[in-house]
């Protein structure tokens, strides 16, 4: 993988009423439009005056139709009038690297990267250097321009996690896409700069979310026959919707 340095932390957002954060889509566009319908009726409910949707990575590879759930987030909110936050995910940033380099094409290829050419029509076989020229525009933009991290409130929003015990502005962006090991098995405060944060994050599957006082893991296995997990979250209180 091509080690890319975190430049800088996002400005932290003003807690809203509501964050609808979904975890890791793996190409299953369906379960996305049922996820977002969800949270369209539970707007509709339980009526907030501010909410915001993130989408936590990893829209990409494994699944029948990535390029499906890429066209539903490459043209603004999917859902009329919440403002929505898109993360770079590891696949996503593998992808990016295999049409930056032609040698990390192998890496993506065996993480499931064969299943989203074919969503775009693209041999896997064919030469990665021909690749970037078969994928819609709309859907490059869209990646290229993915955020490492939202912090809005009491929570910070990433793919995988942080390396405990650094501080934001320190982190690389190699952990925040990829780390397991220090990070799951960590039950104190995470960050020194901001003890009172709780992290929301995908890329490790479990069955159900993992809901820990330092963190909520949302990767409910959708890439492997799981539901497609949206936590909807308050400043103290979470409840989950599931597709």
């Amino acid at each position: 993988m091509i080690t890319k340095a975190l430049t800088a932390v996002p400005d932290a957002l003003e807690q809203p009423d509501r964050i609808y954060a979904i975890g890791d889509v793996h190409g299953h566009a369906d379960r996305l439009q049922a996820v977002h319908a969800l949270i369209r009726d539970d707007i509709a409910d339980r009526p907030v005056a501010d909410a915001f949707l993130v989408h936590l990575g990893d829209y990409i590879d494994r699944g029948p139709d990535s390029a499906g759930c890429l066209e539903q987030l490459a043209h603004g909110s999917p859902i009329s009038g919440l403002r929505c936050f898109n993360l770079m995910g590891n696949h996503e940033s593998m992808l990016l690297d295999a049409l930056e380099q032609p040698a990390a094409a192998r890496l993506w290829l065996h993480n499931g990267g064969d299943a989203t050419l074919r969503s775009w029509g693209i041999d896997p076989e064919s030469d990665p250097r021909r690749w970037r020229e078969n994928i819609p525009p709309a859907h490059l933009a869209f990646l290229e321009t993915l955020l490492p991290m939202v912090v809005a409130g009491v929570y910070l929003f990433v793919h995988a996690g942080v390396r405990p015990g650094i501080r934001l502005p320190k982190q690389s962006l190699n952990d925040l896409l990829w780390i397991r090991e220090g990070f799951l098995d960590w039950n104190g405060r995470m960050l020194p700069d901001a003890p009172k944060l709780r992290i929301v994050h995908g890329h490790t599957p479990t069955p159900e979310p993992e809901l820990r006082p330092n963190r909520l893991g949302i990767d409910t296995n959708a890439a492997r026959g799981g539901k497609l997990t949206c936590a909807a979250l308050r400043a103290d209180s979470v409840y989950f919707l599931q597709a």
